[in-house]
This record gives C-alpha cells, sequence and structure tokens, in this order.
C-alpha cells in the first residue's frame, strides 16, 4: 500500500514538475491576479538573463520525468533539489504567498530522497 501511495504522490509531483517546466520553456500559463509586485520584479529579473529560465525548465521536465520512474526516483530529486531551493528561496525573501505550497512539494521531495537514502549512500562510500 505504501509503495502505491508513495507512486501516486510522485506520479503528481513529477507532472507538476514538468508542467512548470514546459511553461519556463513556451509560457502557456498566465500569471495569478493576485502576484505581488516583488514576484513580477523577480521574474523579469530572471528573465533577462536568457539562458536561466530554460535551463531551471528543462532541469524541471528531466526532473520530473526521473521523478515519475521508481528506478530513476533517486536521480530525479538530485535534479530537482537545487530548483527547490531556488524555488523555497523565492518564496521566502520575495513574497511567502506560496509557500505552504512549496513546502508541501519539498515534504514530497524529501520524502523520495530518504526512501532513496540507501542510493544516495552508495555516492559517499569510500
Amino acid at each position: 500500500m505504501k509503495r502505491k501511495i508513495l507512486f501516486t504522490v510522485c506520479l503528481l509531483f513529477g507532472l507538476i514538475m514538468i508542467n512548470g517546466g514546459l511553461d519556463k520553456l513556451f509560457h502557456y500559463m498566465p500569471l495569478p491576479e493576485n502576484v505581488s509586485e516583488d514576484i513580477v520584479k523577480a521574474f523579469g529579473a530572471f528573465t533577462q538573463i536568457g539562458w536561466l529560465m530554460p535551463l531551471v525548465g528543462v532541469a524541471e521536465i528531466l526532473g520530473g520525468l526521473l521523478f515519475i520512474i521508481p528506478k530513476t526516483r533517486a536521480i530525479g530529486a538530485l535534479i530537482l533539489l537545487p530548483v527547490f531551493v531556488g524555488i523555497l528561496m523565492v518564496n521566502t525573501i520575495t513574497d511567502a504567498t506560496g509557500l505552504p505550497i512549496v513546502i508541501i512539494l519539498l515534504a514530497i521531495l524529501g520524502w523520495a530522497m530518504f526512501d532513496n537514502r540507501q542510493k544516495y549512500l552508495q555516492l559517499i562510500k569510500h
């Protein structure tokens, strides 16, 4: 039962990440109306760096795809971890209105990473 729940949660998480990455590449989702001016300025600045948003979008798509597949979930989580550090920083420093959703998604990422901790330990063993 635990595996089915974990797979379902990871599938939804992966799809959210893929959708976010595709939006960074193709800009098909409009900004919500209640977005603060600080967030708009921050994303405007990120967009001015021409390579940054496409790079983050590709990382989100690749990480989301790998996160969905149980055998590659550990590497997908490693790809998504720095992306989530950036998301967490934007939502704590710039505007905290999206912080509850970020914390839930970060908990899912943490759960998946904890579940794959044996794979990570292999990386640091001598």
